[in-house]
């Protein structure tokens, strides 16, 4: 029976069979499935098909000090397998976010991940002691690699420059710090290494890969910037041997993002070395896929012989 108009559906049952803790510094989330920033808004959009208090987090879109317009457009191509985009970051600026958006999403009852974007260190620095002294936020994802604006992966790809950015953004304040990182990279561990020395709390892993869609009558690229991140099933692959590498380098949390349609995906990526995982790219079309991963984990983990989440991390057996 359905449930009456207006209202969610009820939790299945099965949810609770399994543990699904995960531990990110001081911060526990009952689950490890959360939104990807920048696919999800606010938040707020979807609250007519999501239950939030199911969640393990909430991440938002990138928040920055000054309100941002954004690329022009186009800002979206739809791919073979995946999806281009050039958004730019466009936001209302930390200031109006914190007055008109935070207050709606502490009571969604689920912790929320604040996504910020400096252009300098210091500006990185200013945003995070901002949000630092907000109540109901959890933790700071540091966008350090966002390949749709100028000079987006100066800090995800010199290991330099990423361990100073983290060193700088943890002065300011106690609350965990996960830094996402670009693929845009010959050699992800490095970065990787220099964000963990600086003070990380855990890595989200992957943002987009750089790449562009051509209209060849028109001889001129499909997106208003020219080029995008490419996300979405497509690189999926690419992303989980990326969260291996790191599973094999770094002894922090990795939390995986890349082409996660449903719950067989998420735990290709916690058998990878995924602590946790966001969806992004597919709440587009179903914004109900956060809650369709998270309702297919017991029984995936029960096919395992496992009751927690903590007992397939990383448990993949490469051959030779």
């Amino acid at each position: 029976m359905s449930a009456p108009a207006g209202e969610r559906p009820a939790a299945p049952a099965t949810t609770a069979a399994a543990d699904l803790r995960v531990q990110l510094g001081s911060l526990e989330l009952k689950n490890p499935v959360g939104t990807g920033s920048g696919t999800f808004g606010k938040g707020l959009e979807a609250q007519a098909f999501v239950d939030f208090s199911r969640l393990g987090c909430l991440v938002v879109k990138t928040i920055t000090s000054a309100p941002r317009a954004g690329n022009p457009p186009p800002r979206l191509a739809e791919t073979a397998g995946g999806l281009l985009n050039s958004i730019g970051l466009a936001n209302p600026g930390a200031e109006v976010w914190i007055r008109d958006v935070l207050p709606k999403l502490r009571d969604l009852g689920t912790p929320l991940v604040v996504n910020v974007a400096g252009h300098d260190l210091e500006d990185f620095a200013t945003l995070a002691a901002r949000f630092a002294r907000e109540p109901g936020v959890a933790a700071l994802e540091l966008n350090m690699s966002c390949p749709n604006v100028a000079h987006g992966l100066d800090f995800s790809t010199d290991p330099a420059l990423a361990k100073k950015l983290v060193e700088r953004v943890r002065s300011t304040t106690e609350l965990p710090l996960i830094a996402k990182l670009s693929p845009n990279v010959t050699d992800i561990r490095p970065i990787a290494e220099a964000v963990v020395a600086g003070g990380a709390t855990a890595v989200s892993a992957i943002n987009t890969y750089v790449g562009m869609a051509i209209d060849w009558r028109r001889r001129r690229p499909v997106l208003g910037r020219g080029y995008g991140g490419l996300s979405g099933p497509a690189i999926k692959p690419l992303a989980l041997r990326l969260v291996r590498l790191l599973h094999e380098t770094i002894g922090v949390p990795i939390i995986g993002i890349g082409g996660i349609q449903d719950a067989d995906d998420a735990m290709e990526f916690f058998v990878a070395g995924a602590s946790a995982i966001q969806v992004g790219t597919a709440t587009f079309y179903r914004p109900t896929a956060v809650l369709d991963v998270l309702d297919g984990l017991p029984s995936r983990l029960a096919e395992l012989g496992a009751g927690s989440l903590r007992e397939v991390v990383g448990t993949l057996e490469m051959p030779g």
